[in-house]
């Protein structure tokens, strides 16, 4: 048995509702095709990655305890994952999240994920209380941190002393929620997951590459990013250099969960004692397998 820390996973637990056809859409049409229900939300799917590397991640999220929430909570055991302490709720529903895609990407999304914002620090609570650390105590693991806590929630994380040893490592969930992580670029703590749109965001600015845009938000202030951009090459700056790796060509099938699969892979990359440059392309090639289906759900 492992004495490392065990990873913490902190954000969105919920159902994904994925329909994904393979014609062609515009707004308006009515197309056959494919829904699933799956496990997701970007905290869960990193776990649920991190799982199939051989690790027990633990959840620190919002989930109701309708029959939603409790079918969650079976498959999250299932998978291997530690559900202990996840904060579950009276009156609050399982969040879902609803996306259509199509031969070309994402054609739209909605993410309610009102419960996890509503429960808000209660969900911190093991990192508070002493379960898994404290403010005297900090955490000293890794934890993944998702973009869907509220602003507030995130901006308090920043500074927040429970979290001052911990390997942190946060990802936007969305281009809609990429500002939100301003908090941790301004105050130069925790590894940045983004892609080209969010970095853009983040620093007010267009980029052109990824290179580009990890080194800019190094110069702005994070302790270090990574930068993805689809097809093109991926970029890790650190704050004195600034690496880039392209992915393989691989026929896509799925997008969503795409960005959360490649940041627990690299992670793990990263755990397992692979340098900057290989932690990379082991990530890329994790992503590549997810997107292509050779990973199945």
């Amino acid at each position: 048995m492992s004495s490392e820390p065990e990873i913490l996973c902190i954000g969105s637990a919920l159902w994904d509702v994925i329909g994904r056809t393979f014609s062609e859409m515009k707004p308006g049409n009515d197309v056959p095709g494919r829904i699933t229900r799956i496990p997701g939300g970007v905290a869960l799917n990193i776990a649920m990655t991190l799982s199939r590397f051989g690790m027990r991640p633990i959840l620190l999220t919002a989930i109701g305890k309708d029959p939603e929430g409790d079918e969650l909570m079976a498959r999250c055991a299932g998978l291997g994952l530690e559900t202990a302490h996840v904060h579950r709720s009276d009156d609050l529903p399982t969040d879902i999240y609803m996306a259509i895609e199509a031969p070309g990407g994402l054609v739209a999304a909605i993410a309610d994920a009102h419960s996890l914002e509503t429960a808000g620090g209660r969900i911190l609570a093991p990192l508070r209380n002493g379960a898994l650390g404290s403010a005297e105590k900090p955490y000293r693991g890794q934890i993944a941190l998702d973009g869907n806590l509220t602003e507030t929630l995130l901006a308090e994380i920043s500074t927040d002393p429970a979290f001052a040893r911990a390997d942190l490592r946060i990802a936007p969930a969305s281009p809609g929620k990429a500002e939100r992580l301003r908090p941790f670029l301004l105050a130069g703590r925790g590894t940045l997951y983004v892609n080209l749109e969010e970095a853009g965001l983040l620093c007010g600015t267009a980029f052109s590459s990824a290179p580009e845009a990890a080194a800019h938000l190094a110069e702005r202030g994070a302790f270090r990013a990574i930068v993805t951009n689809g097809r093109e090459s991926c970029a890790d700056a650190n704050g004195q250099s600034v690496i880039a790796e392209r992915p393989p060509e691989v026929h896509v099938t799925r997008v969503t969960g795409a960005g959360d699969t490649f940041m627990a892979a690299h992670m793990a990359g990263e755990r397992r004692g692979l340098s900057r440059s290989d932690a990379l392309d082991f990530a890329l090639e994790t992503t590549a397998a997810y997107v292509s289906g050779e990973i199945a759900l």
